[in-house]
C-alpha cells in the first residue's frame, strides 16, 4: 500500500447557471488488486461529509467511489450510461441518478488523473451538471496534511 496525496475539486452549476465549486486535498493511500486501482481517504468538515471515508475505484472500463460512514453511497460513472442508487445520510434518504458525459482516466504507477463529467438527478428531478476533477500523487513525506476550501 502506498501513501499518496489525492485532490479532488468537485463543481456544480444548477439551472440558474450558478456554479458552486468545492476543493479537497488529503492524505490517502493507493494500492492494486486484481486489475482495479483502489485509493481511500478521509472526508472533511468541508465536503459536508466528515466523519465519511471515500474510495475510488478505477476499472479499465468506469469509475466508482463508494463512501462509508456517516455518508452511506455508491456512484458508478461509465461513459454515456446512466447509475441509479441512494444517497442515505442521518437526515434520510435521496434517489440519485448519473449520466456520465466525459470520463478520462490518466494514470501510471501511483500518480495521475480522473476527470468526470455528469449530470446529476434527485428524486427523477434534473439537479445539476457537474465535473470532479481528481488529481492523485504520490506521498514522499512523512507528515499528514488536510487541507480543504469551498467557493462559488
Amino acid at each position: 500500500m502506498r501513501n499518496i496525496i489525492i485532490t479532488v475539486v468537485g463543481t456544480q452549476k444548477d439551472a440558474a447557471g450558478e456554479e458552486n465549486r468545492i476543493e479537497l486535498v488529503s492524505p490517502g493511500k493507493h494500492y492494486h488488486k486484481n486489475g482495479v486501482d483502489y485509493f481511500i481517504y478521509k472526508e472533511t468538515a468541508i465536503s459536508g461529509m466528515e466523519g465519511t471515508t471515500t474510495t475510488i475505484k478505477l476499472y479499465p472500463d468506469h469509475v466508482t467511489i463508494v463512501r462509508t460512514g456517516s455518508i452511506q453511497h455508491r456512484q458508478e460513472f461509465r461513459l454515456h450510461s446512466v447509475y441509479h442508487s441512494t444517497y442515505m445520510t442521518a437526515f434520510g434518504k435521496l434517489k440519485m441518478s448519473v449520466y456520465t458525459n466525459n470520463l478520462e482516466v490518466n494514470f501510471v504507477d501511483s500518480a495521475g488523473s480522473v476527470n468526470i463529467g455528469y449530470e446529476l438527478a434527485i428524486n427523477g428531478k434534473w439537479q445539476s451538471t457537474n465535473t470532479l476533477a481528481i488529481t492523485i500523487r504520490e506521498d514522499n513525506s512523512n507528515g499528514y496534511q488536510t487541507a480543504a476550501k469551498r467557493g462559488n
